[in-house]
């Protein structure tokens, strides 16, 4: 097996969970580079929530394993340096703003009540009201300050900024980019605003069909791949260029006469058509509209709902 470095935060090899007789994720091998923001991506059912609740030892895997800094995920060594924040953005609805960080400053040794106090207040939000009457918007915030109050090494966030308006949803991105500046803390965050990822993700995951279908450093996907774009060739079925390698083709769309592709390396030489190289969104696009064959036992969709499917 290969020894954890501190240069990483996450790493599984093999990982699977299974549901009934489905797979929500299997033979998943991926390393998550600590001190940086790393975008979880993929179609719903895809196993993003059941990856985060695996890290965060909610979940215990079928096969392989995760460790978290070189231990497993439910190991002191981990626990400890991780918090959690799933889609529902679970809070005590009864407990007050004040009641809610005061639990979290008993619950965590480490916790930073200036910290987790400035969030808050950042949102204008009265200490005495309770959660239960508080936007949706409110209760994301409360919940951000817990989890950054808990001053974790790595931080997971589920879809964190889906009811957030633009404006909020700026001023969260900084603050996490801040604590990631500051204290080079990791951050692994689900989403299904690629716009949003490509502005402060500097490292992708991509999940697809239950496997890992795309990993690694976000600008050097998008330079080991290119935009081919130009008018249908009338020989080739696909109405790309009879030179060009078809194992390289991650998605072609046609449009009238005009042909687009995405293609791991560079377009053929001395080609007429034009090439450019994509930007995160288009990657990702291209590789998520991408088809895969089913995982191994799983057919066309597993038996037994997600954990994301279950929730939504």
């Amino acid at each position: 097996m290969t020894v954890p470095t501190a240069d990483t935060a996450v790493r599984a090899q093999g990982l699977g969970l299974r549901f009934g007789s489905g797979w929500a994720l299997r033979d998943c091998d991926f390393a998550v580079p600590a001190g940086r923001i790393t975008g979880l991506v993929g179609p719903n059912g895809a196993g993003k929530s059941t990856l985060l609740h695996l890290v965060s030892d909610l979940m215990r895997p079928t096969t392989g394993e995760v460790r978290v800094f070189g231990a497993l995920p439910g190991a002191p060594g981990a626990r400890d340096r991780t918090a959690f924040l799933a889609q529902d953005k679970p809070l005590y609805a009864g407990f007050t703003v004040a009641d809610t960080l005061r639990m979290g400053r008993k619950l965590n040794r480490g916790w930073d009540a200036a910290l987790a106090e400035s969030v808050v207040r950042a949102g204008d939000i009265s200490p005495h009201a309770r959660v239960g009457t508080l936007s949706p918007g409110q209760r994301t915030r409360i919940a951000l300050a817990v989890v950054l109050g808990k001053k974790p090494d790595l931080l997971l966030l589920d879809e964190p900024l889906a009811d957030l308006d633009p404006v909020v949803r700026h001023e969260v991105m900084g603050l996490l980019m801040a604590e990631v500046a500051e204290r080079s803390i990791s951050v692994v965050m689900s989403s299904h605003v690629l716009a949003e990822l490509e502005n402060v993700c500097d490292h992708v995951l991509l999940l697809k069909g239950g496997g890992v279908r795309l990993t690694g450093d976000a600008q050097d996907l998008c330079d080991s791949h290119t935009l081919l774009t130009g008018r249908a060739d009338e020989g080739a079925a696909d109405g790309l260029p009879p030179e060009l390698d078809r194992g390289t083709v991650v998605e072609v769309t046609v449009t009238g006469r005009q042909v687009t592709a995405m293609v791991c390396g560079g377009g053929p030489a001395g080609s007429r058509w034009d090439t450019a190289r994509p930007s995160l969104e288009e990657l990702l696009l291209a590789h998520l509209r991408a088809p895969v064959p089913p995982l191994p036992g799983q057919g066309a969709a597993p038996s037994v709902p997600t954990t994301e499917e279950a929730e939504a």
